[in-house]
């Protein structure tokens, strides 16, 4: 009868894990959008619309004071077509119409590891979502106003860095009233930054006086860089610098409840997802108005309004701000503007996650694989706490070498609790055994290993990172779903080396949690199984190591 049931139960593990298997192949992936790019004889073409959405409008003009447009007419003028711009780790399309870039895609970070073709989007105006970056200028003889925006003039329609060219810059020119606006686009080979500059000359007989303004505009859809299925969501909304406060989120919900209106020198507003943030920088000499709001589609607006500029009649002025899209590269970030780093975000541990982010960037450098840099980090964690994981195994095979003593206080007592904890608590007294020994080094240790989570979940660089065999992604789940197998194994392992809790219940919950666990880890990014998995083998390696010589001592005694 015992071999029945133990044959149904591992042809039950089977099929179970077959179908686990077929629903990942059938619903683990990513839909690729619509209007993917694919490669067509070695040249990649983009199925992206030439005529920009309605999400750029002139409701998404700022007055000078950082509110927004009250009352607005229709656009005056559509633009035909988008302005392309190509480097060599950023395409993005520029809408004519006001000079917003509307359209960015990352082709260093495809959207998904077998589609190499597939370049992520991270700006779109009105395909999946609507994401854009907009700046301008405001004011009573500025180009933007509440009747329309500028429609700017190109040289081309299409620009693209050579080989061998460091730089490309991108010029768009506007004439009104007399007075002459090239807005200029500066791109560097490598850089995921990029300066927008405006140069006003003023011919117009007359003062101009306006304001620089730039804004990040995004709809409430979802993450499309998020690898997480477990309910562990890392945060999508905005964030701005302050002096008192060098990273201030700013959730959508915020904004749903009100406008938020705030002076600051210099700093930065950004737009956060998974793995990737785009930022407005602006000069840090410069006393800014960030503003936030929502416009009349829902869509939400973290942006900042410049000092006033005022331009002699005769005189030229330039002005602008520089913006980064692309991935969350820490040491990139904290050059740009400081708090910006900050962007990649450990939560309340950061304190502790830095120092080990730095640790495994440097492991990194010397293997040259984040797979095995994680196993070598592990391994160095483990060995710092070597002294108080001694510590909670030595209490803990105390525990099960009386064991037996305990059980014999229970069937003494029966069920007088108070009569068995007075027993129980003369027997730890004479073994010389705290009931607390096993769990308190694990409490100290948990800040790290909660801090080391939040570095695998949130470091761009284990997107898309294989290791070995079939994890060819550190980020994304177990294909195969053998690791968490694995870890399940290293638990239950792990508790036989554990003393049996007095309690039934509590013995019962305690063999359920390897299952559990199992369970719940199937969905974890694989860099974060295979740190549990290593410091699962490493602790079993030395309970076991303990226990045996605490076994073997107490038997002689």
């Amino acid at each position: 009868m015992d071999i029945q049931r133990s044959i149904l139960l591992v042809a039950l593990a089977i099929v179970s894990y077959l179908m686990v298997l077929q629903w990942n192949e059938d619903y683990g992936q990513a839909a690729l959008p619509a209007n993917a790019t694919a490669t067509v004889g070695g040249q990649q073409t983009a199925n992206l619309p030439d005529t920009p959405s309605s999400s750029t409008s002139a409701s998404d003009v700022p007055t000078a004071s950082g509110e927004a447009t009250p009352q607005l007419a229709a656009s005056a003028a559509v633009s035909d077509e988008l302005i392309r711009v190509k480097t060599d780790v950023l395409k993005l399309a520029i809408d004519p119409k006001g000079g917003d870039i509307v359209q960015l895609t990352l082709p260093q970070y495809p959207r998904r590891q077998d589609r190499p073709d597939v370049s992520f989007q991270l700006f779109d105006n009105g395909g999946e979502r609507t994401y854009l970056a907009q700046s301008g200028l405001i004011g009573s003889n500025a180009p933007d106003k509440s009747s329309g925006r500028a429609l700017w003039n190109s040289d081309k329609r299409s620009y693209e860095m050579a080989d061998g060219q460091d730089q490309l810059v991108v010029e768009l020119t506007y004439s009104e009233g007399g007075v002459n606006y090239v807005k200029r686009f500066s791109l560097e080979r490598g850089q995921y930054d990029l300066k927008v500059d405006y140069q006003i000359d003023n011919q117009s007989g007359q003062v101009w006086n306006g304001n620089f303004y730039a804004q990040l505009k995004r709809d409430a859809s979802g993450d499309p860089s998020s690898t997480t299925a477990t309910g562990t969501a890392t945060y999508l909304g905005a964030a701005m610098w302050t002096a008192e406060e060098p990273y201030k989120k700013v959730s959508m919900g915020d904004m749903d409840e009100k406008s938020l209106r705030e002076t600051v020198q210099g700093g930065w507003v950004a737009w956060l997802q998974h793995y990737f943030v785009t930022a407005w920088v602006p000069s840090k000499d410069s006393n800014n108005t960030v503003q936030t709001r929502k416009d009349g589609q829902g869509n939400y607006i973290i942006g900042f309004t410049g000092p006033q500029l005022s331009v002699a009649n005769g005189a030229s002025l330039e002005t602008g701000a520089t913006l980064y899209a692309g991935p969350k590269i820490q040491n990139h970030l904290k050059e740009l503007s400081p708090g910006l780093e900050l962007t990649v975000d450990y939560g309340v541990l950061w304190f502790i996650a830095q120092p080990i982010f730095w640790l495994l960037e440097h492991i990194h450098s010397l293997l040259g694989n984040w797979g095995w840099s994680i196993i070598v980090l592990t391994i160095i964690i483990k060995l710092a706490f070597f002294p108080l994981s001694a510590a909670s195994y030595k209490s803990m095979a105390r525990m099960r070498a009386v064991s037996p003593k305990l059980q014999a206080l229970k069937e003494q007592y029966g069920d007088d609790r108070q009569k068995m904890s007075q027993a129980m608590m003369e027997l730890y007294k004479k073994e010389k055994i705290n009931p607390l020994g096993g769990c308190l080094p694990i409490l100290v240790q948990m800040p790290v290993f909660l801090a080391l989570y939040w570095v695998l979940l949130e470091s761009v660089e284990m997107r898309q990172a294989p290791w070995l065999g079939w994890i060819t992604d550190l980020s994304i789940k177990d294909p195969f779903f053998l690791l968490p197998i694995i870890m399940g194994a290293t638990m239950f392992i792990q508790q036989q080396l554990n003393p049996t809790p007095p309690d039934p219940m509590q013995a019962k919950v305690m063999k359920l949690m390897p299952i559990i666990f199992t369970f719940f880890f199937l969905w974890f990014p694989a860099g974060l199984v295979l740190y549990w998995v290593v410091n699962n083998v490493l602790s079993i390696a030395q309970q076991w190591y303990i226990t045996r010589k605490i076994e073997a001592a107490t038997a002689k005694a």
